[in-house]
């Protein structure tokens, strides 16, 4: 069923920003302080078994110079520096193994897959502590660390190292820095969406489902998936909720949207109750860039599923030529 505004006023849904004073100088001041600590991007070529594709174990440094794994992969045939999709990857997951990644390669592009400090789950493993909070990856639980600081936030974190892996990509040989697009779903959608306000001169974003958008509204209407752990915390901290809202309002992805330049694909569902589809709207209607959406009217959290990634690839395909 509808989870949400009924389509024609969600075609209208322009909420007012939810943007706290000086959110500018809090991210500026943020990607300072990581940019004091060298990238030292390290890619180690690995025998995955793809004969097709150079394949590389990624490292990098993020926040606090804290060592983020990936995968890097692009195709052997491919001449000159290539366009490069860097992905990021929902709740509750990790990077997988290489051949989990192979559709950009496919396509002809680089991409390097970023894995999410502190975060693993049952067949999405992944490999990158998080040592403020999370000596070892582990399942979900993420949405209240921190929470009562935005400087303590797990997600300051976590868009940190999400700026420095395109920062990585950039600086690979194989790469042409002009050509990135940053792609992700649900958690990896409210990355790539933050980036488009982070990251300058990236040449585009694929933003399917994106999570912590319009987080107000969402904590409203949903207690499915991540926001139901804020919802059981608010439930027991009645006196810390204004305060935990002020934080979240530093990682809300409409503030990023209203600063993106580049163009972007958004993907939303209709029947989405863990992210609610006016949140998606809202994300549209406030980006800055050129723009496209794909409504996908009877499905969940899922959305588009290959025929979002069919839309992806043709869109990516129109950027290069």
């Amino acid at each position: 069923m509808f989870t949400d505004l009924p389509l024609d006023e969600l075609r209208r849904y322009h909420p007012p920003l939810p943007e706290p004073a000086g959110f500018d100088a809090f991210w500026r001041r943020t990607l300072d302080e990581a940019r004091g600590h060298a990238l030292d991007a390290r890619f180690t070529e690995v025998d995955a078994g793809l004969a097709l594709l150079h394949t590389a174990d990624v490292e990098f440094s993020g926040f606090g110079g804290h060592r983020i794994r990936g995968w890097f992969l692009r195709p052997r045939a491919a001449a000159g520096p290539l366009p490069c999709v860097v992905q990021y990857l929902g709740y509750g997951g990790g990077r997988l193994l290489p051949h989990d990644w192979l559709l950009w390669p496919s396509a002809g592009y680089a991409t390097l897959v970023m894995d999410t400090r502190g975060q693993s789950g049952p067949n999405r493993p992944g490999d990158t502590p998080d040592p403020v909070g999370a000596p070892h990856p582990g399942v979900p639980g993420k949405m209240t660390q921190g929470l009562l600081d935005p400087d303590d936030y797990y997600y300051r974190r976590l868009f940190t190292d999400a700026v420095r892996a395109v920062e990585a990509a950039r600086g690979h040989a194989a790469v042409d820095a002009e050509r990135i697009v940053v792609a992700g779903g649900s958690q990896g959608g409210a990355l790539a969406l933050a980036m488009t306000g982070l990251v300058p001169g990236l040449a585009g974003a694929l933003i399917d489902v994106p999570f912590l958008t319009h987080i107000r509204r969402a904590l409203d209407i949903t207690d499915e998936g991540p926001y139901g752990e804020l919802v059981g915390y608010f439930a027991g901290e009645r006196t810390r909720i204004d305060t935990a809202l002020h934080t979240l309002d530093h990682f809300d992805g409409l503030n990023f949207a209203a600063r993106a330049s580049a163009p972007a694909l958004f993907g939303t569902a209709l029947r989405d109750a863990v992210v609610p589809p006016s949140t998606g709207f809202a994300a549209y209607h406030h980006y800055a860039g050129e723009k496209q959406l794909q409504v996908w009217r009877f499905n969940a959290h899922e959305g588009g599923g290959g025929e979002q990634r069919a839309a992806e690839l043709r869109f990516v395909r129109e950027l290069f030529g």
